[in-house]
């Protein structure tokens, strides 16, 4: 079967679900807290650019792009089904995103990489910021900070 990508603004009721398991499986989300389909309308409505990799009605791959619209953009959430792995799903979705970016005139993308995943994003034009650290804080649902560990 033929994979196809297509970007999306809003997620259909159809595809909740699906996309939730994406996140769960990719290892990102766990818990009932995170089966919320609300969560992933807001979350494809507020990307800049959300792309889906579908197999007939399967979802089996995505990924998406926050930005400001202006100058910077940012590539998160890639990601395929363990089964679909090594074929070139993630190569195209990521690849899609890129052409979006720079069809909107963003020149400067960044990510954070996977430590497993660096040699994936060398092979698409992604560089190493040695000069950079990723920080993360997290934050409950109700706004407030958890205690670090």
């Amino acid at each position: 079967m033929k994979t196809t990508y297509t970007f999306i603004r809003q997620a259909a009721d159809s595809q909740l679900g699906k996309i939730i398991r994406l996140y769960q499986t990719a290892g990102w989300w766990t818990g009932q807290a995170h089966e919320n389909h609300e969560l992933i309308r807001r979350i494809v409505a507020g990307s800049h650019c959300f792309v889906l990799a579908c197999e007939g009605d399967e979802i089996i791959g995505m990924g998406r792009a926050i930005s400001d619209g202006v100058s910077d953009a940012y590539i998160q959430d890639i990601t395929v089904l363990p089964e679909f792995r090594g074929q070139g799903v993630g190569t195209v979705i990521v690849r899609e995103i890129l052409k979006q970016l720079q069809a909107d005139g963003l020149q400067w993308i960044g990510l954070i990489a996977g430590r497993h995943s660096h040699p994936f994003y060398r092979k698409l034009g992604f560089e190493e910021m040695p000069a950079a650290t990723a920080m993360l804080l997290m934050m409950n649902f109700d706004g407030a900070m958890r205690e670090s560990s």
